[in-house]
């Protein structure tokens, strides 16, 4: 059964009792080996899912950022052990929250800064989310900010307001996914001198011909909109809300680094083909360098934030600067290959980026909960049978 056979099998019955719809992209030295579709994109008319279809890719903009970000590494515009308050001097003066036995708590200067690697490694100490205090004082600071600007302030605005937060623990001690990848698409915007969606266009969309990729609606884009959606328990499907659609609106003003973008299997399919080929497009031109490709998925983490790290999902990765890195095939409990990397997305978007065989698989969908663990592993397992 491996091979085409076997995914169009999967896929198939994933739709019957899971997400409304998916597509999935697997290519092999650059050429498409597998491309299908299931299901249907819009729950309300019956539409089927196509080529045309539009994802809302969440954290899997991660991948995209941190690729334009490392391109202006390789033009030594930053390096990653330097402190970010060179690049935002609101943060030179990071304080984080130090908790007692009895749950009380101190807001002390950090002893170390936070360095630009630590915002790619998830490890400078804002999440997304909990009770603790770095959160409750994030969410103050957001508020207040929601007030002065309404839904119109910018990136640069919303880091220069987070920079009042104590951090969650010493910068670069623990992982704590969040707030970093925003910094690193503020740094797109210091080094570039552009808005990171006016640099993702010029420097990764159109070399890319990346057509159906943004962070704002344009074109038929909303006819294609894949509805998001919950599976009942007694089979039915709901729709549910579509998260952040607010920032992709024609007069939106903010561009996130950790989500924001929304794309269709083919054209990501395109931008993760070139990363497995060492950074070569199919035109023959280089994207981004191999090297940096290879130091992009570099595990960071010491032992403890391994820990903090894995899970089921995540058993056999490592993380590196911005994406899942695979440390070994029995750890992961995968027939892929030391080294994969890529992420995945909050309402079902996966890819993993395999450079030594130049390998890549593509998969989305649109749901909540997602099932990310059910789905993407046996998606990654699939796919990898069909290697000869």
């Amino acid at each position: 059964m491996a091979g085409r056979k076997a995914m169009d099998e999967l896929l198939s019955n994933f739709v019957k009792t899971g997400p409304a719809g998916c597509g999935c992209i697997v290519t092999k030295d650059g050429e498409r080996i597998y491309e299908n579709y299931f299901g249907i994109e819009n729950i309300n008319t019956g539409k089927p899912i196509d080529a045309e279809s539009i994802y809302r890719l969440f954290s899997m903009t991660k991948v995209i950022i941190c690729t334009a970000a490392m391109k202006l590494f390789e033009e030594g515009k930053f390096l990653l052990n330097d402190p970010i308050y060179e690049y935002f001097p609101e943060w030179r003066n990071t304080q984080k929250v130090v908790y007692h036995p009895n749950g009380n708590y101190d807001i002390v200067p950090v002893e170390h800064p936070i360095l630009v690697k630590h915002a790619f490694s998830m490890a400078m100490g804002i999440g997304y989310g909990g009770n603790d205090a770095t959160h409750q004082k994030a969410a103050e600071v957001r508020r207040r900010l929601r007030e002065a600007k309404g839904k119109y302030y910018t990136l640069r605005e919303d880091i220069a307001a987070m920079s009042e937060v104590p951090v969650a623990f010493e910068p670069g001690t623990h992982f704590l996914y969040g707030f970093g990848h925003e910094m690193v698409a503020g740094l797109i915007e210091v080094c570039s001198g552009m808005t990171v969606g006016e640099y993702l266009k010029k420097h990764i969309f159109e070399p890319l011909g990346m057509t159906r990729t943004g962070y704002r609606f344009f074109g038929n884009v909303t006819d294609h909109l894949v509805t998001p959606c919950r599976r009942e328990e007694d089979g039915s499907l709901v729709q549910v809300p579509a998260m952040m659609d607010e920032n992709m609106q024609p007069d939106a003003t903010y561009e996130a680094g950790g989500a924001g973008l929304f794309s269709t299997v083919s054209d990501y399919s395109k931008f993760v083909a070139t990363l497995a080929n060492g950074g070569i497009m199919p035109d023959g031109e280089q994207l981004i360098g191999r090297k940096t490709i290879d130091l992009l998925r570099d595990n960071q983490f010491n032992a403890d934030q391994l820990k903090e790290l894995r899970n089921f999902y995540n058993a056999g990765y490592g993380y590196g600067l911005g994406v899942r890195t695979m440390m070994g095939r029995a750890l992961g409990n995968s027939n892929g290959t030391p080294g994969e990397f890529g992420w995945t997305g909050a309402m079902g978007t996966y890819t993993l980026i395999d450079p030594e065989e130049n390998f890549t698989t593509t998969y989305m969908h649109q749901m909540m909960p997602n099932m990310e663990e059910y789905h993407h592993l046996r998606v990654r397992a699939v796919a990898y049978g069909m290697l000869r």
